[in-house]
């Protein structure tokens, strides 16, 4: 064997970047491997719903992301003005679509503050990766998995470049290698869903007449849905005629241009593209998320439409689930079973997600049955109840992972928030979690709860705050534990279950933080 590591993650997208770091942060060796020899450029997600925001915003990246948001609403101003369309952008009254209806309304959600941000994927992809290197973590690009054989203590790893080849034994592998990953289908993983029915495509391209497009918006017409904008060029359009013959090959100017025009019933013509990708509205999800030493997230455990911006959300997600807790049994502090939670919490919101997305696609069909359930479904969410659910659905924000508390806070992952004691405010929760460590937040009067668990481990930071309730949270935001007024029953339990002491080693002086 060549190398000996702790963990290699294949794949070095948003969500093996992230997995690599928080991996990292948790002092684990890690190597990501990655097929291409530099970022791709095609076009992919073009904004971050507010959970995938938030996991990087823990870890140092709210300045990259404001200032990313800041140009890509810069650059959409000049069109969207020519359009006459309604302001996009953080102060928008809406927040996101459901199949194209652009009617979640921001007053009608409980935390309007927990937001999307207009950051595509390729900005995700340059601050995650200027992170890594801030990090030192190694990816090894033009790196391709050849294939991968698991022991019972570790995995071995074969891999090939242009001028070389090389073996790796490592502790665990994650795949984040996408929907096609080499690792699910190496390590054995089933793969069950829905085939694909329908051909989707996204491109930027130059338009003859892109006034005749207009308004800026989803269009459902009889030959299928379009949207332009809005960005300049922008196009998105769904062929309902059935899945492509042959997905891999290249998209033409002629193919965009074709289907633009029968899609949207005008008369315009492509003059020129920029880019172009097109996908189906496959539908799979894995058995389970860990077979032995390997491990998957992302696209490489679910694939699904793109609707409502779900996807790199929900992979980014995945890595903050299984980042700190893969990290904490590398080091051997916990457990291999904690390993079993990631599946137990990441399933099923990824199951609610293909759920949402197959919905989307039906109420968006151009036949008559769909557009009466498409209108009926546009009634209902005038009702504040059904633009609520139909936004923390889409948002993520309903994700709430079934600890075994009746509290609800329990399970929910939390949005930052300032930090005061007395008159001031000091800090952010987040600003307190950068180095990937789990926060209690003491609202009790002595201190009762930092005594047990700012001493239990010094991966856990106890913050004094003055307004209430306590709250035990994990790296990965998860409220892990809420008190009840000045009492601490069942902190013992949940530090025992996350943190490797539990609250049985008692050193003279824990750490705590008074703000």
């Amino acid at each position: 064997m060549d190398e000996s590591l702790d963990v290699v993650v294949v794949g070095a997208g948003p969500v093996g970047l992230l997995t690599a770091i928080e991996l990292t942060l948790g002092g684990v060796h890690v190597v990501v491997l990655e097929r291409l020899g530099a970022a791709s450029t095609a076009l992919k997600a073009g904004g971050i719903g507010p959970l995938g925001i938030e996991a990087l915003q823990r870890r140092g990246m709210a300045p990259a992301i404001a200032a990313e948001e800041a140009r890509n609403v810069a650059a959409m101003a000049p069109f969207i003005e020519q359009a006459g369309a309604a302001k996009r952008g953080p102060n928008s009254k809406f927040s996101g679509h459901f199949a194209g209806l652009p009617l979640i309304r921001r007053d009608a959600q409980k935390e309007p503050g927990r937001r999307a941000c207009a950051v595509d994927q390729q900005g995700v992809e340059a601050m995650l990766g200027e992170r890594a290197r801030a990090l030192g973590i190694e990816v090894r690009r033009g790196c391709e998995l050849t294939g991968l054989a698991q022991q019972h203590d570790g995995v071995d790893v074969a891999w090939q470049s242009s001028t070389s080849a090389g073996r790796i034994r490592c502790g665990w592998l994650v795949g984040c290698d996408g929907g096609r990953s080499l690792v699910r289908k190496l390590a054995g993983f089933a793969f069950p869903g829905t085939p694909p029915s329908s051909t989707f495509y996204q491109a930027v391209a130059e338009i003859d007449h892109p006034e005749r497009l207009l308004p800026i918006g989803w269009h459902r017409t009889q030959g299928g849905v379009f949207s332009c904008g809005p960005l300049p060029g922008r196009l998105v359009m769904l062929d309902f005629t059935g899945p492509p013959e042959d997905r891999n090959a290249p998209v033409t100017r002629d193919e965009i241009d074709g289907v633009l025009r029968r899609i949207s019933g005008v008369d315009v013509r492509v003059k020129t593209l920029a880019s172009a990708s097109r996908w189906t509205d496959h539908t799979r999800l894995v058995d389970t998320y860990r077979r032995g030493r390997v491990l998957l997230a992302g696209d490489a455990a679910h694939i699904h439409t793109p609707f409502g911006g779900q996807g790199l959300g929900l992979g980014l997600v995945d890595a903050a689930n299984l980042g700190w807790k893969l990290a904490a049994v590398v080091r051997g502090e916990m457990a291999d079973s904690l390993l079993d939670t990631y599946t137990a919490e990441r399933r099923p919101v990824a199951e609610a997600v293909l759920a949402n997305t197959l919905a989307q696609v039906a109420i968006m069909r151009p036949d008559p049955q769909a557009g009466a359930m498409r209108d009926l479904f546009a009634k209902l969410m005038q009702l504040d109840d059904v633009n609520r659910f139909i936004g923390e659905m889409t948002s993520g924000l309903f994700t709430r992972y079934e600890l075994g508390s009746p509290r609800d806070e329990v399970g929910r992952l939390i949005g930052d928030r300032p930090l005061r004691r007395g008159e001031g405010e000091v800090s952010s929760l987040y600003a307190l979690m950068q180095d990937g460590c789990g926060v209690l937040l003491d609202a009790s009067a002595d201190g009762k709860a930092s005594a047990l668990a700012g001493s239990a481990t010094p991966q856990i930071r106890c913050v004094a705050v003055d307004t209430g309730p306590s709250m035990l949270i994990r790296p990965d935001a998860c409220i892990a534990w809420v008190g009840d007024g000045d009492g601490t029953e069942g902190i013992g339990e949940a530090l025992r279950r996350w943190w490797p002491a539990g609250p049985h080693h008692q050193p003279s002086s824990p750490s705590t933080f008074f703000l």
